[in-house]
């Protein structure tokens, strides 16, 4: 008997399927979704990790079978082949340590606006206490 109302989700449907997974540092994992627990935990196979910079580039790194916690999953999804396919037409792909380096200097960059924003927020009286990697 399915305790699942018709038409809601639930990631028994998606074992076997190809997935996007976002995490809260923002990493964006595709994969073989092939066992999951009551946690959310998940295992993937065939995963690529996928970073994307400015200048509609983008590198794909190999990381083969992958765990993932539950409660570090902001999104997923089910892969479409011809969908993701047209999405991502217009992108380049660039090796991976350029990529890398290119998306770590961005977070820098978001870093430092971000602190500067604080401080001119706390220094009109407004909270600023937010916990660093708390962004979901």
């Amino acid at each position: 008997m399915d305790n699942f109302l018709p038409g809601s989700a639930s990631l028994v449907d998606c074992v076997d399927k190809k997935l996007l997974v976002t995490l809260r540092d923002g990493r964006h994992l595709y994969g073989w979704l092939r066992s999951y627990d009551q946690f959310a935990n998940l295992v993937l196979q065939d995963t690529v990790e996928r970073t994307f910079v400015s200048g509609r580039r983008f590198s794909d790194a190999y990381r083969g079978v992958f765990a993932i916690r539950g409660e570090n999953v902001v999104l997923l999804g089910e892969i479409d082949p011809q969908k993701e396919a047209l999405a991502m037409e217009g992108f380049t792909e660039i090796p991976a340590a350029d990529a890398i380096k290119e998306f770590k200097l961005d977070q820098d960059n978001k870093k430092k606006r971000r602190d500067r924003r604080n401080r001119v927020l706390a220094s009109h009286g407004f909270s600023v206490d937010v916990v660093e990697h708390d962004n979901y």
